[in-house]
């Protein structure tokens, strides 16, 4: 969970969150993620920091966004 007093932005922790659920295997590559809502809904979070957090993931690139199909985990780069 993210932790609000944290003086990390929310929206950091929540992309750190996310990250270790797609290192886990958790969500898989090229899947999609859980929408902006379920997320909102999972972690108590606006859903401005949920978009927030889905574009610091797309500058990590661990996440792609493709317009009207939504945010999918990319492909492993294979250098875990």
């Amino acid at each position: 969970m993210v932790d609000q007093f944290s003086p990390t932005p929310l929206y950091v922790q929540l992309a750190d969150l996310i990250t270790k659920r797609i290192e886990s295997g958790e969500l898989q590559p090229l899947k999609p993620l859980p929408s902006e809502l379920r997320l909102q809904q999972e972690y108590g979070v606006a859903r401005g920091t949920v978009r927030a957090a889905i574009a610091l993931l797309r500058q990590r690139g661990l996440v792609m966004t493709m317009p009207q199909r939504g945010t999918y985990v990319t492909e492993s780069r294979g250098d875990a």
